[in-house]
């Protein structure tokens, strides 16, 4: 489990096509200083399994579900990524409660910046929108962040400094992709009352 508070801003430093999946070798000096052969990190919002470390990179490899589902199939060399380690039992839990399983893909569609933070506007899928609520918990990018609008197709969400600075959401671009996780919390309470995809409301 992962709290959306990230804590290093890394880099892909190396691809590799396997065919039906991808071997992804990324530089992140604090999330692999205590890091082993499989352990988790959270890529971009996605929960990976290292399966080595060394000279503060550390590989993972990732399948085609995930690739399909998430947009690092879009990473290159060079790509920067959000990298967090799994919550330790006993932490504070900063941001909110994050899997590190991505429920789709967003598009960035517009940023606003103002005199302190900046508001980013974010393509919503048809399928998450019920889950998307105003000043509600949601998870760009592997960043926790709170919900300042939710419309049918697509929501804000206001950036401080520090969120820009330290996260791949201060590079981001109209255009550019982000994993989108909802509140698993919101997943499970439909589900209680015996809502289902084919019954509820779009």
């Amino acid at each position: 489990m992962f709290t959306g508070i990230v804590e290093e801003l890394g880099e892909v430093t190396a691809v590799e096509n396997l065919g039906d999946s991808s071997r992804f070798r990324l530089r992140g000096p604090l999330v692999t200083e205590d890091a082993k052969h499989g352990d988790s990190i959270a890529v971009n919002g996605v929960c990976l399994t290292v399966v080595d470390t060394a000279d503060g990179e550390f590989t993972a490899d990732v399948m085609a579900e995930t690739l399909k589902r998430s947009s690092l199939g879009a990473l290159r060399p060079g790509s920067r990524v959000n990298l967090e380690r799994p919550m330790a039992v006993g932490d504070r839990l900063g941001g909110h409660i994050v899997q590190g399983h991505v429920d789709g893909t967003g598009t960035i569609l517009a940023r606003t910046p103002s005199e302190n933070w900046e508001i980013v506007t974010v393509s919503l899928p048809a399928p998450l929108r019920r889950y998307v609520v105003e000043k509600g918990s949601i998870t760009v990018d592997g960043v926790s962040l709170t919900v300042v609008d939710a419309a049918a197709d697509h929501f804000t969400i206001s950036l401080i400094p520090t969120t820009l600075a330290l996260t791949t959401l201060g590079l981001k671009e109209p255009g550019d992709p982000v994993n989108l996780e909802v509140d698993v919390i919101a997943k499970y309470v439909e589900r209680l009352l015996g809502d289902t995809t084919e019954g509820a409301v779009q």
